[in-house]
Protein backbone atom coordinates (compact mmCIF):
# COMPACT_ATOMS: atom_id res chain seq x y z
CA UNK A 1 0.00 0.00 0.00
CA UNK A 2 1.31 3.10 -0.82
CA UNK A 3 2.16 5.63 1.87
CA UNK A 4 0.17 8.65 1.03
CA UNK A 5 -3.27 6.06 1.28
CA UNK A 6 -2.23 4.70 4.03
CA UNK A 7 -1.46 8.15 5.95
CA UNK A 8 -4.57 9.11 4.43
CA UNK A 9 -6.48 5.53 5.92
CA UNK A 10 -4.90 6.61 9.33
CA UNK A 11 -6.26 10.18 9.31
CA UNK A 12 -9.87 9.25 8.50
CA UNK A 13 -9.89 6.70 10.91
CA UNK A 14 -8.26 8.87 13.50
CA UNK A 15 -11.07 11.14 12.56
CA UNK A 16 -14.07 8.32 13.15
CA UNK A 17 -12.45 7.61 16.61
CA UNK A 18 -12.61 11.39 17.76
CA UNK A 19 -16.40 11.68 16.68
CA UNK A 20 -17.10 8.07 18.02
CA UNK A 21 -16.22 9.41 21.70
CA UNK A 22 -18.24 12.16 21.99
CA UNK A 23 -21.60 10.93 23.47
CA UNK A 24 -19.71 8.94 25.91
CA UNK A 25 -17.89 12.47 27.08
CA UNK A 26 -21.02 14.13 26.97
CA UNK A 27 -22.85 11.61 29.03
CA UNK A 28 -20.06 11.24 31.85
CA UNK A 29 -19.67 14.72 31.64
CA UNK A 30 -23.64 15.15 32.38
CA UNK A 31 -23.37 13.09 35.42
CA UNK A 32 -21.13 15.29 37.08
CA UNK A 33 -23.09 17.75 36.48
CA UNK A 34 -22.45 19.64 33.38
CA UNK A 35 -24.78 20.77 31.66
CA UNK A 36 -25.43 19.99 28.33
CA UNK A 37 -26.25 24.23 27.06
CA UNK A 38 -22.42 24.71 28.63
CA UNK A 39 -21.00 21.55 27.56
CA UNK A 40 -22.53 22.44 23.64
CA UNK A 41 -21.73 26.20 24.08
CA UNK A 42 -17.89 25.83 24.47
CA UNK A 43 -17.73 23.22 22.09
CA UNK A 44 -18.96 25.50 19.29
CA UNK A 45 -17.34 28.46 20.72
CA UNK A 46 -13.40 27.31 21.22
CA UNK A 47 -14.06 25.76 17.77
CA UNK A 48 -14.75 29.48 16.30
CA UNK A 49 -12.02 30.40 18.08
CA UNK A 50 -9.27 27.35 17.02
CA UNK A 51 -10.61 28.64 12.78
CA UNK A 52 -10.49 32.63 13.81
CA UNK A 53 -6.85 31.35 14.21
CA UNK A 54 -6.02 29.42 11.24
CA UNK A 55 -8.20 31.47 8.90
CA UNK A 56 -5.80 34.82 9.98
CA UNK A 57 -2.70 32.90 9.90
CA UNK A 58 -3.23 31.22 6.58
CA UNK A 59 -3.39 32.64 2.80
CA UNK A 60 -6.86 32.57 1.39
CA UNK A 61 -7.62 32.50 -2.32
CA UNK A 62 -11.00 33.96 -1.65
CA UNK A 63 -12.64 35.66 1.05
CA UNK A 64 -16.60 34.70 0.86
CA UNK A 65 -18.94 37.45 -0.31
CA UNK A 66 -21.37 38.66 2.45
CA UNK A 67 -24.26 36.83 0.52
CA UNK A 68 -22.36 33.50 0.94
CA UNK A 69 -20.99 33.57 4.49
CA UNK A 70 -24.82 34.06 5.36
CA UNK A 71 -25.48 31.24 3.45
CA UNK A 72 -22.78 28.67 5.00
CA UNK A 73 -24.07 30.02 8.62
CA UNK A 74 -27.15 29.12 7.75
CA UNK A 75 -26.41 25.84 7.21
CA UNK A 76 -24.44 25.69 10.38
CA UNK A 77 -27.81 25.66 12.37
CA UNK A 78 -27.59 22.13 11.07
CA UNK A 79 -24.61 21.35 12.70
CA UNK A 80 -25.82 22.90 16.17
CA UNK A 81 -28.80 21.20 15.42
CA UNK A 82 -27.08 17.35 15.18
CA UNK A 83 -25.03 17.85 18.28
CA UNK A 84 -27.95 19.69 20.17
CA UNK A 85 -30.64 16.59 19.49
CA UNK A 86 -27.82 14.12 19.71
CA UNK A 87 -26.68 14.74 23.24
CA UNK A 88 -30.44 15.20 24.34
CA UNK A 89 -31.29 12.11 23.25
CA UNK A 90 -28.62 9.84 25.12
CA UNK A 91 -30.36 11.67 28.09
CA UNK A 92 -33.17 9.23 27.43
CA UNK A 93 -31.63 6.14 25.92
CA UNK A 94 -28.13 4.32 26.06
CA UNK A 95 -24.88 5.71 24.04
CA UNK A 96 -25.41 2.53 21.92
CA UNK A 97 -29.25 3.52 20.42
CA UNK A 98 -28.15 6.89 19.94
CA UNK A 99 -25.07 5.98 17.76
CA UNK A 100 -27.55 3.45 15.53
CA UNK A 101 -30.26 6.54 15.43
CA UNK A 102 -28.09 9.26 14.11
CA UNK A 103 -26.65 6.87 11.54
CA UNK A 104 -30.08 7.06 10.00
CA UNK A 105 -28.30 9.71 7.86
CA UNK A 106 -27.00 6.70 5.66
CA UNK A 107 -30.85 5.98 4.28
CA UNK A 108 -31.97 9.01 4.79
CA UNK A 109 -28.95 10.82 2.33
CA UNK A 110 -30.79 8.17 -0.10
CA UNK A 111 -34.26 10.13 0.22
CA UNK A 112 -32.42 13.55 0.22
CA UNK A 113 -31.37 12.70 -3.17
CA UNK A 114 -34.20 11.55 -4.70
CA UNK A 115 -35.39 15.38 -3.87
CA UNK A 116 -32.16 17.12 -4.68
CA UNK A 117 -31.25 15.06 -8.19
CA UNK A 118 -34.49 14.50 -9.23
CA UNK A 119 -33.60 10.95 -10.00
CA UNK A 120 -34.02 7.84 -8.02
CA UNK A 121 -30.78 5.87 -6.34
CA UNK A 122 -29.36 2.92 -7.87
CA UNK A 123 -30.56 -0.89 -6.95
CA UNK A 124 -27.22 -1.30 -4.93
CA UNK A 125 -27.86 2.02 -2.83
CA UNK A 126 -31.31 1.18 -2.41
CA UNK A 127 -30.25 -2.50 -1.16
CA UNK A 128 -28.03 -0.60 1.50
CA UNK A 129 -30.49 1.73 2.61
CA UNK A 130 -33.04 -1.16 3.48
CA UNK A 131 -30.28 -3.08 4.80
CA UNK A 132 -29.33 -0.09 6.90
CA UNK A 133 -33.30 0.38 8.27
CA UNK A 134 -33.10 -3.74 9.44
CA UNK A 135 -29.81 -2.78 10.93
CA UNK A 136 -31.62 -0.45 12.98
CA UNK A 137 -34.25 -2.57 14.42
CA UNK A 138 -32.03 -5.04 15.40
CA UNK A 139 -29.22 -2.95 16.88
CA UNK A 140 -32.20 -0.66 19.04
CA UNK A 141 -34.09 -4.11 19.87
CA UNK A 142 -37.43 -2.12 18.87
CA UNK A 143 -39.22 -5.10 19.42
CA UNK A 144 -37.81 -6.73 22.32
CA UNK A 145 -40.40 -6.88 25.75
CA UNK A 146 -37.26 -6.71 27.75
CA UNK A 147 -35.60 -3.30 26.66
CA UNK A 148 -37.64 -0.52 27.29
CA UNK A 149 -36.68 2.33 25.34
CA UNK A 150 -37.53 6.13 26.25
CA UNK A 151 -39.98 7.43 23.22
CA UNK A 152 -38.08 10.87 24.16
CA UNK A 153 -35.05 9.56 23.31
CA UNK A 154 -36.12 8.07 19.85
CA UNK A 155 -37.43 11.06 18.49
CA UNK A 156 -34.75 13.37 19.45
CA UNK A 157 -31.78 10.81 18.14
CA UNK A 158 -33.73 10.39 14.89
CA UNK A 159 -34.11 14.43 14.53
CA UNK A 160 -30.23 13.80 15.12
CA UNK A 161 -29.75 11.94 11.91
CA UNK A 162 -31.93 14.25 9.96
CA UNK A 163 -30.32 16.94 11.23
CA UNK A 164 -27.02 15.21 10.55
CA UNK A 165 -28.02 14.11 6.51
CA UNK A 166 -28.32 17.83 6.58
CA UNK A 167 -24.95 18.75 7.71
CA UNK A 168 -22.97 16.21 5.22
CA UNK A 169 -24.93 17.27 2.32
CA UNK A 170 -23.94 21.17 3.28
CA UNK A 171 -20.15 19.87 3.92
CA UNK A 172 -20.28 18.52 0.67
CA UNK A 173 -21.57 21.05 -1.23
CA UNK A 174 -22.43 24.07 -0.45
CA UNK A 175 -19.97 27.45 -1.41
CA UNK A 176 -17.49 24.61 -2.66
CA UNK A 177 -15.12 27.22 -4.41
CA UNK A 178 -13.94 28.25 -0.73
CA UNK A 179 -11.34 26.56 1.43
CA UNK A 180 -12.18 24.38 3.95
CA UNK A 181 -11.14 26.06 6.51
CA UNK A 182 -13.39 28.72 5.67
CA UNK A 183 -16.37 27.31 5.24
CA UNK A 184 -15.78 25.36 8.55
CA UNK A 185 -15.71 28.39 10.37
CA UNK A 186 -18.58 30.50 8.92
CA UNK A 187 -20.72 26.74 9.75
CA UNK A 188 -19.38 26.88 13.28
CA UNK A 189 -20.32 30.54 13.95
CA UNK A 190 -23.54 30.08 12.24
CA UNK A 191 -24.01 27.03 14.84
CA UNK A 192 -22.57 28.98 17.82
CA UNK A 193 -25.34 31.50 16.97
CA UNK A 194 -27.71 28.90 17.21
CA UNK A 195 -26.38 27.31 20.25
CA UNK A 196 -26.62 30.55 22.36
CA UNK A 197 -30.82 31.06 20.92
CA UNK A 198 -31.77 27.89 21.50
CA UNK A 199 -30.07 27.86 25.09
CA UNK A 200 -29.57 31.02 25.83
CA UNK A 201 -30.19 32.08 29.90
CA UNK A 202 -29.27 28.46 30.53
CA UNK A 203 -25.63 28.80 29.73
CA UNK A 204 -25.06 31.53 32.08
CA UNK A 205 -26.84 29.90 34.97
CA UNK A 206 -24.88 26.30 34.37
CA UNK A 207 -21.91 27.94 34.09
CA UNK A 208 -19.34 26.13 35.56
CA UNK A 209 -15.19 25.76 35.36
CA UNK A 210 -15.60 22.12 35.07
CA UNK A 211 -18.33 22.16 32.33
CA UNK A 212 -15.88 24.42 30.53
CA UNK A 213 -13.01 21.65 30.78
CA UNK A 214 -15.42 19.56 29.54
CA UNK A 215 -16.75 21.55 26.54
CA UNK A 216 -13.27 22.24 25.69
CA UNK A 217 -12.41 18.81 24.96
CA UNK A 218 -15.83 18.13 22.85
CA UNK A 219 -14.61 20.97 20.93
CA UNK A 220 -11.20 19.03 20.39
CA UNK A 221 -12.46 16.15 19.54
CA UNK A 222 -15.58 16.91 17.72
CA UNK A 223 -14.97 20.61 15.88
CA UNK A 224 -11.30 20.74 15.76
CA UNK A 225 -9.69 17.69 15.35
CA UNK A 226 -12.47 15.51 12.80
CA UNK A 227 -12.19 18.18 10.29
CA UNK A 228 -8.90 18.77 9.64
CA UNK A 229 -8.04 14.75 10.16
CA UNK A 230 -11.07 14.30 7.42
CA UNK A 231 -10.18 17.33 4.96
CA UNK A 232 -6.13 15.67 5.04
CA UNK A 233 -7.19 11.80 4.68
CA UNK A 234 -10.16 12.05 2.65
CA UNK A 235 -8.87 13.24 -0.76
CA UNK A 236 -6.07 10.72 0.07
CA UNK A 237 -8.70 7.81 0.04
CA UNK A 238 -11.26 8.30 -2.22
CA UNK A 239 -14.77 9.44 -1.07
CA UNK A 240 -15.97 5.89 -1.08
CA UNK A 241 -13.11 4.65 0.84
CA UNK A 242 -13.44 7.39 3.25
CA UNK A 243 -16.85 7.31 3.86
CA UNK A 244 -16.52 3.31 4.74
CA UNK A 245 -13.52 3.97 7.25
CA UNK A 246 -15.51 6.91 8.75
CA UNK A 247 -18.41 4.67 9.81
CA UNK A 248 -15.73 3.00 12.43
CA UNK A 249 -17.86 5.91 14.86
CA UNK A 250 -20.30 3.54 15.51
CA UNK A 251 -18.31 0.41 16.92
CA UNK A 252 -16.05 2.86 18.94
CA UNK A 253 -19.06 4.74 20.05
CA UNK A 254 -20.41 1.99 21.76
CA UNK A 255 -17.74 0.41 22.78
CA UNK A 256 -16.18 3.26 24.77
CA UNK A 257 -20.46 3.69 25.83
CA UNK A 258 -19.64 0.38 27.49
CA UNK A 259 -16.24 0.88 29.27
CA UNK A 260 -16.38 3.39 30.30
CA UNK A 261 -20.70 4.14 31.35
CA UNK A 262 -21.09 0.13 31.52
CA UNK A 263 -23.54 0.00 28.90
CA UNK A 264 -24.65 -3.83 28.52
CA UNK A 265 -24.33 -4.59 25.05
CA UNK A 266 -26.39 -7.70 23.24
CA UNK A 267 -24.71 -9.81 20.87
CA UNK A 268 -27.89 -9.15 18.93
CA UNK A 269 -27.39 -5.25 19.42
CA UNK A 270 -23.99 -6.26 17.61
CA UNK A 271 -25.34 -7.97 15.08
CA UNK A 272 -27.46 -5.09 14.04
CA UNK A 273 -24.33 -2.55 13.78
CA UNK A 274 -22.60 -5.54 11.38
CA UNK A 275 -25.84 -4.97 9.11
CA UNK A 276 -25.49 -1.37 9.16
CA UNK A 277 -21.39 -1.36 8.63
CA UNK A 278 -22.12 -3.82 5.87
CA UNK A 279 -24.84 -1.05 4.61
CA UNK A 280 -22.58 1.17 4.59
CA UNK A 281 -20.11 -0.55 2.43
CA UNK A 282 -22.85 -1.26 -0.02
CA UNK A 283 -24.10 2.13 -0.05
CA UNK A 284 -20.27 3.98 -0.83
CA UNK A 285 -19.47 1.14 -3.41
CA UNK A 286 -20.03 2.56 -6.32
CA UNK A 287 -17.87 6.01 -5.12
CA UNK A 288 -15.16 3.09 -3.90
CA UNK A 289 -15.45 1.30 -7.68
CA UNK A 290 -14.59 4.62 -9.31
CA UNK A 291 -11.71 5.39 -7.25
CA UNK A 292 -9.95 2.19 -7.76
CA UNK A 293 -10.53 3.05 -11.46
CA UNK A 294 -9.06 6.42 -11.55
CA UNK A 295 -6.09 4.93 -9.18
CA UNK A 296 -5.70 2.18 -12.22
CA UNK A 297 -5.43 4.73 -14.48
Amino acid sequence: METQKLKGIIFVLFGAVSYGILATIVKYANTTGSHTSVLTFFQFFVGVIFLLCIYFFSKKDALPKPKSKAKLMLWGVALALTSTLYYLAIQFIPVSVGIVLLMQSIWLSLILEIFINRQFPSLIKCIGGVLAIAGTFIATELFSSELNLDWRGLVLGFGSGISYTLTIYASSTVEKQYQNFVRSLYFVMGGLAFICLFWNIQIIENMSWEAAGWGTILAIFGTVLPPLLFTAGIPKTGIGVGSILSSVEIPVSILSASLILSEQISWMQWFGVFIILISVVIVNLQSFKMNNDNVAK
